[in-house]
């Protein structure tokens, strides 16, 4: 198992729409997350900054054909269509992140 984190902004006029999306989430969008070994995904928001802080654990061996797998399901794609605006990817990512990886350097349990 790897532990993930992951940090975005948002756009401050975009956070109550965010909420209401991320308050039901889609039962398909929810299920393919599952079914690309991601677990205890979380998401945390930080204000005045406006940043959301994702977690997840991923549980299965090959992170990138998984990720592919999600971002080919229509559904997640229709489901990103919408949180997508609400979100202000930050200028220091590296290319090709949307999200920003973050490194892990302490856990305990």
């Amino acid at each position: 198992m790897q532990r993930m984190g992951w940090v975005i902004g948002i756009d401050p006029q975009h956070i109550a729409e965010y909420m209401r999306l991320h308050a039901a989430v889609w039962p398909a969008v929810l299920q393919r997350i599952h079914q690309s070994q991601m677990r205890n995904y979380s998401t945390f928001l930080r204000e005045p900054e406006n940043l959301l802080f994702g977690y997840w654990e991923y549980h299965g061996q090959n992170f990138d054909a998984d990720m592919a797998a999600i971002a080919a399901d229509p559904q997640t794609q229709r489901w990103w269509s919408l949180c997508g605006p609400c979100q202000r990817p930050l200028e220091s990512r590296s290319p090709g992140e949307h999200w920003a990886a973050m490194k892990s350097i302490f856990h305990t349990d």
